[in-house]
């Protein structure tokens, strides 16, 4: 539960003053506006481009530093490892330590490690400071659980979506970006735009981030990292939603992985330049996550999770039987995938937080962990898969996963109590009744 606060400090870190609509006053929490939300997605977009303006420029990068192609690309795996490591380590401190100047601290290391990679003339200085720049540039998932705790229970899901919206908008801003730049300057211009970013994001974040107290001051940092450990084994919520997530993201990576091989081949043969359209389609179904958060919003999670998951079962039905036969159909499962994908999170978020408001941070840490976990899987199995026995065999190893997100979520019903961890109780009620809050700390101590 959130401690009391006698008085506001009026400073960040003592000396930084807090705008004063920004402060925090005792019973009179702070309006979590449209506005607010949406300048949260924003500054989510520009940080996580963070992480993906290298894969355009590994090639500008290997010539430069002369060094192999495979040395070079050591740098996304290093960048996308530091950001798991970041997501560990870093951003569970939002359930120890008070966010805005933790928010503030973390975009301002980014911002000078950032700068780094745009100064530095050795390929191995490179390497090390993209791991460290991945760690710095956890910021979403800092601000992702914080919006869950500003926003009112009945607008959570449509304000989760919209920062997840936002988190997907990066990707592809950063690689649009990079390659227009790449196109026609040096690697270090989109370096020094990226400060110039990130910059932007922390003078945004001062002026929006409300000022709020530290949800555990009796907790210390060890206490944080063993309490996400007993929640990843003892929360049926968490753990099903995880092995939801780590699903869902191995398919996910399946269908990204594998399209560049079937748009290349026979029978379609396309270009780099119209395979990489295929992300701007793809935007498509992300965009539409804010409209599908209201609805989420109306709906018992349990349900709000299953839409989506069965509607990818039928999607992963479509490319199994027609992608390498009909463009139309990788087009509407490409669509379709990403609508799914982006209503899903939310939902899985959503489920997740309202375990515990005091735990958040680490709840969304584990969730996260298990994102990684996924990708990684998908990637690797998908390539083998398709590389030994075709597009059909690939398309149909998602399916089969997303069978499994389908028999995961019907272990548990969609009424069923905290630590439930089989059955069905409850009944079936699939609307959400108003002002019914999911949140449930009674068992907060035992976390702690």
């Amino acid at each position: 539960m959130e401690k009391e606060y006698n008085e506001s400090s009026s400073f960040d870190y003592g000396f930084l003053p807090i705008p004063k609509h920004l402060r925090y006053t005792p019973g009179a929490p702070l309006r979590f506006s449209i506005a607010r939300n949406a300048a949260f997605g924003i500054c989510t977009t520009f940080v996580v481009a963070n992480l993906y303006y290298s894969q355009p420029l590994l090639i500008q990068l290997s010539l430069y530093f002369d060094v192999s192609y495979e040395e070079i690309s050591r740098v996304p795996t290093l960048l996308q490892a530091g950001y798991a490591t970041g997501v560990v380590f870093v951003s569970p401190l939002g359930d120890l330590v008070p966010r805005r100047p933790l928010l503030l601290v973390v975009v301002l290391t980014d911002i000078m490690f950032t700068l780094g990679l745009a100064l530095t003339h050795s390929a191995h200085v490179f390497e090390a400071l993209s791991f460290v720049v991945g760690v710095t540039s956890v910021a979403p998932q800092i601000l992702t659980p914080f919006a869950a705790d500003l926003a009112p229970e009945n607008r959570r899901a449509s304000t989760i979506s919209i920062i997840f919206a936002g988190l997907l908008f990066g990707i592809l801003v950063a690689r649009v970006l990079s390659g227009i730049v790449a196109e026609f300057s040096t690697w270090r211009i989109i370096y020094y735009i990226d400060v110039g970013l990130l910059a932007a994001v922390l003078v945004t974040l001062y002026f929006v981030v409300p000022e709020h107290p530290a949800k555990n001051k009796d907790l210390t940092y060890l206490g944080i990292l063993t309490s996400m450990l007993k929640l990843s084994t003892t929360e049926p919520v968490l753990i099903q939603a995880s092995l939801i997530t780590l699903g869902s993201n191995a398919c996910y990576m399946n269908f990204w992985v594998t399209l560049t091989f079937i748009l290349g081949g026979s029978p379609y043969h396309y270009s780099t330049l119209v395979i990489g359209l295929f992300g701007l389609i793809g935007m498509f179904g992300v965009s539409m996550g804010p409209i599908l958060g209201r609805g989420i919003d109306r709906l018992v999670t349990w349900y709000a999770i299953l839409i989506p998951t069965f509607c990818m079962v039928i999607f992963w039905s479509i490319q199994t039987a027609a992608a390498g036969v009909n463009i139309s159909a990788i087009v509407i499962v490409c669509i379709g995938l990403d609508l799914c994908d982006a209503m899903q999170q939310v939902s899985l978020s959503t489920a997740v937080f309202s375990i515990s408001e005091s735990a958040r941070a680490r709840l969304n840490a584990v969730l996260i962990l298990s994102n990684f976990i996924g990708q990684f899987t998908g990637t690797a199995a998908a390539t083998k898969v398709y590389i030994e026995h075709g597009w059909r065999a690939s398309a149909a190893l998602g399916l089969a996963c997303a069978v499994f997100q389908l028999l995961l979520l019907f272990v548990r019903g969609p009424h069923c109590e905290r630590y439930t961890w089989l059955g069905y109780q409850g009944g079936w009620e699939w609307k959400k009744i108003d002002g019914e809050h999911n949140d449930d700390d009674k068992e907060t101590s035992d976390i702690q």
